[in-house]
């Protein structure tokens, strides 16, 4: 299933996109009720043994239906598809290609920094470019969304705790995150985490580690790989991370991005995202994410 969040009259309500649109889940079912349906995503994935299959068989009950309750995709405001996630762990120079670009050796081990939920947005939504930054750089990535309680797990069992994957894009600020050891400050501005348009379930993605991954700039496009050239893959980041933190239902692990950002160009042609930009990350049956730039207010 392709899943989204999308705002109603300041409320966040779940969607499931299918041909003919986007289905309120819960407009869907004030009309036709039934028992054990999420309503929302953070609820759907803590749930996932029962939610998932009781939503997947209501949706094919009702998708073919011409309803007030199948909506537009121009209509609905997106947001962030995942919600809520305890932690936003993200996973720095993890793509070959891009550590060859920025002259950096291959790590040995995955480089792990975290964002938090104020740099989460949603597609075709505006982003400030902060006051405090001359140097703002695009890094599309293939997320992951938990979907069980992960702890000590093997790779050759990470994927079965796996709910499903999103599109996203790791902004960064190239100055204020070179600035000091630690990247923090120049990775989770209000903004820089932008996730969607959909959370596309695990049984859809036959391999996460062999999908094409792309960045368009003003039309252009900028970035163009696979994740097949990540150099940990993403079962060993789930077990890396796994064996130093328990993940939860809802985490985000963002896997990294490929060549082709500002800072891997030559200095002379490294232009900086700034307001009037617009951007659009995507990644292999998971969607383009899209988003416009606008200047610090």
């Amino acid at each position: 299933m392709k899943l989204l969040t999308f705002n109603q009259a300041g409320k966040q309500k779940l969607g499931v996109k299918v041909k003919k649109g986007i289905i309120d889940v819960a407009k869907a079912l004030a009309v036709k009720p039934k028992k054990g349906i999420a309503t929302n995503m953070m609820e759907l994935i803590e749930n996932e043994e029962s939610a998932f299959a009781n939503l997947q068989a209501y949706v094919k009950e009702i998708e073919q239906d011409d309803a007030d309750y199948m909506l537009n995709e121009s209509d609905i405001i997106w947001e962030a598809a995942i919600t809520r996630p305890r932690k936003i762990i993200c996973v720095g120079l993890n793509y070959r290609k891009h550590a060859d670009e920025t002259k950096a050796p291959y790590p040995e081990i995955p480089i792990l920094f975290n964002k938090f939920d104020n740099a989460l947005t949603g597609h075709l939504q505006e982003i400030q470019v902060p006051r405090t930054t001359k140097r703002l750089d695009h890094e599309v990535e293939l997320g992951i969304v938990i979907g069980k309680t992960a702890k000590h797990v093997p790779k050759e069992a990470a994927l079965d705790y796996v709910f499903g994957y999103c599109t996203t894009n790791d902004l960064s600020a190239r100055d204020i995150q070179k600035r000091t050891s630690q990247w923090m400050t120049g990775k989770t501005n209000d903004g820089f985490a932008p996730v969607g348009p959909y959370i596309v379930t695990k049984d859809e993605i036959a391999n996460p580690d062999n999908l094409r991954i792309s960045t368009t700039l003003n039309g252009e496009v900028r970035q163009d790989s696979n994740t097949a050239d990540m150099i940990f893959n993403c079962s060993e980041l789930i077990e890396y991370i796994s064996s130093h933190m328990t993940l939860y239902p809802g985490d985000l692990i963002l896997t990294g991005t490929p060549e082709g950002v500002i800072l891997g160009r030559p200095m002379e042609d490294r232009v900086y995202l700034q307001p009037g930009d617009e951007i659009t990350v995507e990644v292999e049956h998971l969607g383009a994410l899209t988003n416009y730039f606008i200047e610090d207010k």
